[in-house]
């Protein structure tokens, strides 16, 4: 009986991998192919997105009004797919009707443009039409709209156009373009017509798609941009059409990379994905305050203004935009606490703008162990979000040397004092932050920053080296994401499938010598035993527990006797090794009397 236990555990856990690999499989060919771009030549064109750096998303429509509720049952997950069979299957009629409902009288687009304005953000981009194929402004292409089939009968689209050019902010519109469930032919929708005729995709694109796209580039004055999304299967030929139809009516307005078939200005991650080291071209994240996109009435688990400003100035810091996205309520009101962490984000963003917009991207290439880093030139901004205990700020391998070191919004403009310690730089700091969230030292270099981007062990404070930054040997290392809820997306890149002699290898730099508590942070079934060491000095080996998800659980201590550059593994020695899924390394220095003598 156990025996088969073992079994029937072993092959579920290959079919949840496997769903996973082909759930991301499919969603990656929904969201189309890659686009890697060079910075936009014509400075006009994508000005705000290139300088700006950071951007509000709104998902809005009539699925805002059933906040993820139908008929008393909630379905967890994103809201703007309510009506989808994998949510809560809304038949098209019955759907359509929703729109006699539709009445967000509290919708004020002055206020939501003061929210943006006030989180520091330069554009918005809105739903103007999502998947379920309502457009959310008066069209006069169907009549399946907010003007003509709601008691409201206004065009939000209009007004919130015309709030963002009296505040100095750019405007762009997210359209649906291969989906439209509701539309006879569009991707996923009726496959007849009202007269219970044949429809195709042919009908759908020259009927409502291509004379949408028109009108929206052509209603609302100059716009930053036009976000298609989900160009799953949609043929070339089409894709072509739309992306000449928005240069030519919008000659300074930017595509996105979801476009499809290569055709957008610009590459676009995955939801709610942020990188971990710099991508190269222009690109943006898009992200979301809480789990969802759209309202959901159970969603409080809102992201707090430094978590928001710790993705924020890692985007900047890996060279791309990010775009975070707010869900108004079917009133048209936005969530108060949503607005009390963008306010507190963009307060601090309104304290130091310089680290934020015209930004580039760090010369590390990656985080740092107690923070990260924005460059302008020959200045670099080191944002704090861990405070050294000791005083002492560590830069590892900066071969530039330093002009000056000043912490900004101290109340002194005296300079930091600051020293070489080999190739690190050692800053000075006062015993506590300067500012409650995030704390910015502006370096003045004597030239253009030169770095060695190689992952260094802080000496003073704990280090977490991604699997992400390691080579694998006789193991696969590759990218993995699954959706904690529907369209909740989380991701990893991780080390498995460990033979007997497979193992991940980081080369790290160390500052200082001496003994290091040693973590892993992995997923797996049952007891896993895993063993790290240096390559041509010191292996540790434990066993522990493992989680269905990724925890951090300690392997022992381990010592390195002279400061330098060291090849460290793990591995995955016994247990069910096919299970093990290595997420991460850390280490957290161990402060010894005698460290060099210890055994």
């Amino acid at each position: 009986m156990r025996n088969f236990v073992l079994l029937l555990v072993a092959v579920l856990t290959v079919a949840a991998q496997n769903a996973t690999v082909q759930g991301q499989q499919a969603m990656d060919q929904m969201w189309g192919e890659s686009v890697v771009k060079l910075r936009a030549e014509n400075a006009r064109r994508g000005q705000l997105f290139d300088e700006g750096n950071y951007a509000m998303f709104i998902h809005w429509g009539l699925y805002s009004m059933l906040g993820n509720q139908v008929d008393g049952k909630t379905y967890y997950g994103i809201g703007e797919w309510i009506m989808n069979p994998r949510m809560a299957g809304i038949p098209v009629d019955e759907y359509k009707q929703l729109a006699k409902r539709f009445n967000p009288v509290d919708f004020d687009a002055k206020k939501i443009v003061a929210i943006a304005k006030d989180a520091g953000m330069k554009y918005i981009v809105i739903t103007a039409k999502h998947h379920d194929g309502f457009a959310m402004y008066d069209s006069d292409v169907c009549d399946f709209n907010i003007a003509d089939a709601t008691p409201w009968n206004r065009d939000p689209m209009g007004e919130l156009a015309d709030a963002c050019r009296d505040a100095g902010l750019g405007i762009g519109f997210y359209y649906s373009h291969n989906q439209d469930w509701t539309f006879p032919g569009g991707g996923n929708g009726p496959k007849v017509d009202d007269q219970g005729k044949p429809a195709t995709f042919d009908d759908y694109f020259a009927n409502k798609c291509l004379p949408q796209v028109n009108e929206i580039t052509t209603k609302y004055g100059p716009i930053e941009l036009v976000w298609f999304d989900t160009p799953g299967k949609m043929p070339k030929k089409y894709v072509q059409q739309l992306v000449e139809l928005v240069h030519k009516n919008q000659p300074n307005a930017l595509v996105s990379g979801r476009a499809g078939h290569g055709l957008g200005d610009y590459q676009t991650l995955g939801d709610m994905e942020v990188p971990q080291e710099n991508v190269p071209g222009m690109w943006e994240s898009v992200d979301t305050t809480n789990d969802s996109w759209a309202y959901a009435w159970y969603d409080e688990n809102w992201k707090s203004p430094k978590e928001i400003l710790k993705r924020l100035v890692a985007c900047v810091g890996r060279g791309g935009t990010y775009m975070l996205n707010i869900g108004p309520k079917g009133d048209g009101s936005v969530p108060g606490r949503a607005v009390a962490s963008l306010k507190a984000a963009g307060d601090w963003i309104h304290r130091y703008p310089q680290v934020i917009y015209g930004t580039d991207a760090s010369p590390w290439q990656h985080a740092l162990p107690w923070g990260d880093v924005t460059r302008k030139d020959n200045t670099l901004f080191l944002c704090v979000f861990r405070w050294p205990d000791d005083g002492r700020l560590y830069v590892p391998n900066l071969m530039t040397s330093i002009q000056s070191a000043r912490l900004l919004g101290a109340e002194s403009s005296d300079s930091l004092p600051f020293r070489s310690e080999q190739d690190w730089a050692v800053i000075e700091l006062p015993p506590r932050p300067v500012d409650p969230l995030v704390s910015v030292i502006q370096l003045d270099l004597e030239s253009p920053p030169e770095v060695d981007p190689i992952w260094a062990i802080d000496p003073v404070q704990g280090t977490e080296v991604l699997a992400e930054f390691a080579e694998a040997d006789h193991a696969v290392k590759e990218k993995r994401r699954w959706m904690e809820k529907f369209g909740e997306w989380k991701g990893v890149v991780h080390v498995h499938d460990f033979d007997g002699d497979g193992r991940a290898v980081w080369k790290l730099d160390v500052h200082r010598a001496g003994t290091y508590q040693v973590d892993l942070v992995y997923s797996g079934t049952g007891r896993l035993v895993w063993q790290v060491g240096i390559d041509g000095g010191e292996r540790i080996q434990n066993q522990q527990n493992a989680s269905h998800n990724y925890q951090a659980f300690p392997i022992g201590w381990l010592s390195f006797p002279d400061p330098g550059t060291y090849s460290v593994f793990a591995r995955c020695i016994d247990g069910d090794v096919e299970s093990a899924s290595l997420k991460s390394i850390q280490f957290d220095p161990v402060e010894l009397m005698n460290d060099a003598n210890q055994e």
